[in-house]
């Protein structure tokens, strides 16, 4: 007796200097680290930012090749479709791997942050917007040219902070955890078709603009409970982020990476 199986067509890898990638909020503080890093390793890179229009452009002076700065806010689909759309014609080849990383209106100041009693319906819907609902538009409109080329990267940026809440940052520790969830039920979804969807989470970094405001005495709390007695830098998150668009990766999905000198276990 013979059984038919079905096998696939989709390519298991491609490599990095063949890819183009999409990096929301690539301009700036984590998101610079990681452009940077892909630029380093030969990669297409769209830089999407919002407000951060010099800091882009000074990115695409250093890499005048294989650099492209987009302004478009991650909450407007029609500017997403736009963008990506723009970064196919410029490359002349589709976006193969997306990186979640832009984070909207949101500072790392626990002196002001919003605590159990106060915390809004706004604060968490403008979180929710910005956290959940963009990268969600973001994958949706870089699919259509996945699926061209049989493969796809999706990265999305998380935080160990929904495990080990060394501050409460109510609104942006519950979109993080949602987006975990869509990032595991993405990847079964868009696994038959070659798209892998991974999520990196790091700490609190040193340093970002996003953690600028953070009091010294935090940094040093959370560097003596890790067990590198460090901080972790955005360059290290980036080799992680890297790590999950190579070739390297190509039989992982659905996984969660938490990238923080190991302060956090498992």
């Amino acid at each position: 007796m013979s059984t038919d199986t079905q096998t696939t067509t989709h390519p298991i890898s491609l490599p990095l200097e063949e890819q183009v990638v999409l990096i929301t909020g690539g301009a700036r503080g984590l998101g610079a680290a990681i452009s940077n890093a892909f630029l380093g390793a030969g990669a297409k890179v769209v830089i999407n930012y919002n407000t951060s229009a010099q800091a882009a452009e000074e990115l695409v002076a250093r890499y005048p090749q294989h650099a492209l700065a987009i302004q478009a806010d991650v909450r407007d689909e029609a500017g997403l479709k736009a963008m990506v759309a723009e970064a196919k014609e410029h490359f002349d080849a589709p976006v193969t791997t997306l990186v979640n990383n832009a984070l909207v209106d949101f500072s790392f100041n626990g002196d002001a942050r919003s605590t159990a009693d106060a915390i809004s319906s706004e604060e968490l819907s403008a979180q929710f917007a910005g956290s959940v609902l963009a990268p969600v538009a973001a994958i949706q409109s870089v699919l259509p040219g996945m699926r061209e080329v049989g493969f796809g990267r999706i990265i999305n940026i998380g935080t160990n902070l929904f495990q080990h809440p060394v501050v409460p940052y109510h609104d942006y520790t519950a979109t993080k955890a949602a987006l975990l969830s869509l990032t595991r039920t993405f990847a079964d979804d868009l696994g038959p078709e070659g798209i892998n969807v991974n999520m990196v989470s790091g700490g609190l970094l040193r340093t970002t603009d996003a953690s600028a405001a953070t009091p010294e005495a935090v940094f040093d709390l959370i560097a003596s409970g890790t067990p590198l007695r460090r901080v972790t830098t955005p360059e290290e998150l980036s080799d992680a982020v890297l790590f999950f668009a190579s070739p390297l990766s190509r039989g992982v999905t659905g996984q969660n990476l938490i990238v923080d000198g190991g302060l956090v276990k498992g």
